[in-house]
């Protein structure tokens, strides 16, 4: 590694069954009326090169083996499993007590099975709140029920021994409130708007660098406007569960969910990152894409992962609840995550070996980033050398 030997990889399908009665059938992929719930991730190996330290990344609805850090990685010798939970690519009905769930069924086979002894638990992006979640949890399980009130058993799970919290953020719950438009007056027809509170409407009076008291009241309408969508999804549950109706769930549409003001201003939160653009490019084309942040949810789904007041898979939360050694890496033009979440959950971090660093100039996927990539590589593998997880 120190001669920065580049290796070829291995890929290999690791497919997991495990049974988990639920009471409805939230996703695609079940194998049988049993309830048996199926996972596909990757384990990458680097020919040649064993060892018996693993670094898994997860994210609640996605995977990322097409990142081009955790790919880096194996080429320069570490083993990694890029885990897709039971919701891969369909969030619509994520349970994010479910997805620690299927996170504990990947860290049991690695290590009973596979026979890894050191598990690395990173967290980049969306994963690093769900990170946070399963290992306060793997250490010390505290959450006996959803949100919903549905009853979930996260005991006896296997903690990692080191985590990373890599360009991050604390809750998907945060991200929306800071994201969701708060300019959308009727639900039901979302061209209905209060032009001041649209970012994007040219007769806007308020234009970036925004004043203090425009801001204060734009994030307070967002909070409001969560929180109306919240009172919709507890309402909507409890008429299910009355028997009024025959249904035993119901989706809710949320339109306009990619506002945040500093994506225009760049006095808000100030760092590297290019203004007028977002992670995923023009947000005014974002804020109404079909692909837009919380756009489709059930009610469940919503008050687990989207409910700002109710959510469990907080990261800041866990923070003090974690013990392994953890690194944090915040981007310094990073064009999703606001560094503000890196600090906060490192401060809130209670393990007594705990590292910050800053990337300077890189963004959230090291998009064309050869340097700032290689950089990335170097700190972690320095930060796990230093700790005895390199072979």
């Amino acid at each position: 590694m120190a001669q920065k030997e580049q290796f070829e990889i291995d890929r290999t399908l690791i497919s997991l069954a495990y049974n988990d009665s639920l009471a409805t059938r939230d996703v695609y992929g079940f194998r049988s009326s049993a309830g048996n719930v199926q996972l596909d991730g990757f384990l990458f190996r680097p020919i040649g090169k064993p060892s018996k330290t693993l670094i898994i990344y997860m994210h609640p609805a996605s995977t990322v083996h097409h990142l081009p850090l955790p790919m880096e990685l194996v080429r320069m010798g570490y083993h990694v499993l890029c885990a897709g939970s039971r919701y891969n690519r369909n969030e619509s009905a994520l349970i994010m007590e479910n997805v620690v769930r299927d996170y504990a069924v990947y860290v049991h086979h690695m290590k009973e099975r596979m026979g890894y002894e050191k598990i690395v638990v990173a967290g980049w992006s969306g994963g690093g709140s769900l990170t946070a979640f399963y290992q306060a949890m793997a250490e010390k399980p505290t959450i006996t029920q959803t949100p919903a009130g549905d009853p979930v058993d996260l005991t006896g799970m296997i903690p990692g021994d080191a985590m990373i919290f890599h360009a991050a953020h604390l809750s998907r719950a945060e991200i929306l409130r800071d994201f969701i438009d708060p300019s959308v007056v009727d639900e039901h027809n979302p061209a209905i708007r209060d032009v001041e509170l649209d970012l994007y409407d040219p007769r806007n009076p308020n234009k970036p660098p925004y004043s203090a008291d425009y801001l204060e009241h734009f994030r307070q309408s967002q909070l409001a406007r969560m929180r109306r969508r919240t009172a919709l999804a507890r309402e909507t549950l409890e008429l299910i569960r009355t028997g009024t109706t025959d249904e035993i769930e119901r989706c809710m549409l949320t339109h306009r969910t990619l506002a945040n003001p500093l994506f225009l201003d760049a006095t808000i939160d100030p760092n590297d990152r290019r203004i007028n653009w977002c992670f995923m490019g023009d947000p005014k084309t974002a804020n109404s894409s079909p692909a837009g942040v919380g756009r489709f949810s059930n009610t469940r789904a919503w008050l687990s992962q989207w409910s700002f007041d109710d959510t469990n898979a907080h990261a800041e939360i866990h923070a003090p609840n974690i013990s392994v050694p953890m690194l944090a890496i915040e981007n310094s033009a990073d064009d999703a995550i606001p560094g503000t979440h890196t600090k906060r959950f490192f401060n809130a971090y209670a393990g007594e070996d705990k590292t910050y660093k800053l990337m300077k100039g890189a963004n959230h996927y090291y998009v064309d980033q050869p340097q700032e990539l290689a950089d990335a590589i170097d700190l972690i593998h320095g930060w796990l050398d230093a700790r005895g997880f390199v072979d």
